[in-house]
């Protein structure tokens, strides 16, 4: 076709727009990888789910409903429960549906839900709906915004869900103690249209914290600071559930805490970014890496990644005292110390002592089997692993990322490929000082 001034005025433009949309394109690529001091985690691959993956609290439940009156109608319950953290530790605590934390709530943006809140507790109560947009009757402030919920009272709670995000909900009455002794769960707001922010795995972990005075089973609410046991939903390592997902999954991980401290959350063997907090999901434009989130108190945060790295990830609070269990903290400082006969003496006067920690409290893990424990109480240090006693605790989890999984069973222990494990050498050489463990094999 000839050119004519009116095709060649077409043309111009038409490559000009070209290339502006070509120069945005690589100009926002690069926009992304300035967020990060070297190269960017990967990005987020396209999800494979073909519908929306529902919520999984480790070690805790979710809240089933009814429909009614075109209301989705929930019923919580909120009572005393009896909690394992682990075995060998139980704990009177306060909880809801006989659980702590209580069981997680899934609805929709724009979903009018009703919640019944039945007290079966010995003093009155009432429920706060954490980060919601809702009317001011409904805010759940006893005194406030409502009389509290007496004993053998049943409350309702009605409104329209105006937003989306990882919200939660606790008592406003006698929070010292309601909260402190475990009352406390997940409200997930999900998007209406399921291609938005899908994943393929999505977990929720309520952080907390207490203090248990080894031999005893009530955790004492009073304590403002110096507490003992740090728990992800309501459990200690190795009672945590690890979050088990696929390679190539895209997973969200969901963390809240209500404590009096905040918790900086790490993660081994990926980054991820930071895609929301309680007031919900952050743009897209405003995610940034990480390799810890620290959840501060009262708050929220959503972590996402891509699990392209197969094996058995280490995912915990990275305060080093929140990896322990049940620490005694008036235990006397001997770091470094001779002990020699102290052990012999002590026991002369108060029989059972042990000594601990003169070379560090590794060593205490090892021994911690042969122990005389008091009553209902556990090691301060770790459980089992494939290489030994692993020397973490408290608030520990594992991500086990396997090529196929099913996400219903525990894979067990992650089989390295033969050359990718560290190993013990001897002074003058690099070559393996001793043959390579006996499960040591190539990954699943």
């Amino acid at each position: 076709m000839p050119f004519t001034r009116r095709s060649l005025l077409f043309s111009g433009l038409a490559g000009a727009a070209t290339g502006l949309l070509t120069s945005t394109r690589a100009f926002g690529q690069r926009l992304r990888a300035l967020g990060a001091s070297g190269p960017p985690p990967k990005p987020l691959r396209a999800q494979r789910s073909s519908g929306r993956a529902p919520v999984v609290t480790p070690n805790g439940t979710s809240l089933p409903y009814k429909m009614v009156g075109g209301v989705k109608e929930f019923h919580l319950i909120a009572e005393p429960v009896r909690r394992e953290f682990v075995n060998g530790l139980e704990v009177n605590c306060w909880g809801y549906n006989g659980v702590t934390p209580g069981p997680t709530i899934e609805a929709y943006e724009g979903d009018r839900v009703r919640i019944l809140v039945t007290n079966k507790l010995p003093e009155g109560t009432s429920v706060h709906w954490h980060g919601f947009i809702l009317p001011n009757g409904m805010d759940g402030v006893s005194g406030l915004n409502q009389p509290k919920i007496e004993p053998g009272e049943t409350f309702a709670y009605e409104f329209t869900l105006q937003q989306t995000g990882s919200l939660m909900y606790h008592p406003h009455f006698d929070e010292m103690t309601q909260i402190a002794l475990g009352m406390h769960g997940f409200f997930i707001i999900h998007p209406r249209d399921a291609n938005v922010r899908r994943v393929d795995r999505d977990f929720a972990i309520f952080l907390n914290e207490w203090f248990i005075k080894p031999g005893t089973a009530t955790p004492d609410p009073t304590v403002m600071l110096d507490f003992n046991t740090f728990t992800m939903n309501s459990r200690v390592f190795p009672g945590t559930e690890p979050m088990l997902v696929r390679t190539g999954d895209r997973v969200r991980i969901r963390l809240a805490n209500l404590t009096m401290d905040s918790h900086p959350i790490h993660i081994h063997g990926h980054h991820f970014y930071i895609t929301g907090t309680d007031a919900g999901p952050i743009p897209e434009t405003a995610w940034w890496p990480e390799n810890s989130v620290n959840v501060p108190v009262g708050t929220t945060r959503d972590i996402e990644f891509t699990a392209d790295n197969p094996g058995d990830w280490a995912f915990h609070c990275h305060k080093t005292h929140h990896v322990m269990n049940q620490m005694g903290h008036d235990l006397p400082n001997l770091l470094g110390i001779d002990p020699s006969n102290t052990q012999q003496r002590l026991n002369e006067l108060v029989p059972g002592t042990m000594v601990m920690g003169a070379n560090g409290m590794g060593e205490h893990a090892e021994h911690q089997g042969s122990m005389a424990m008091p009553r209902n109480s556990i090691p301060m240090l770790g459980g089992q692993g494939p290489y030994g006693k692993i020397d973490m605790g408290g608030m520990f989890t594992l991500v086990k990322v396997r090529d196929d999984i099913d996400y219903g069973r525990d894979p067990g222990w992650y089989k390295q490929p033969k050359g990718t494990s560290a190993w013990r050498v001897d002074s003058m050489s690099t070559t393996p000082a001793a043959k390579p463990a006996a499960h040591e094999g190539h990954g699943k």
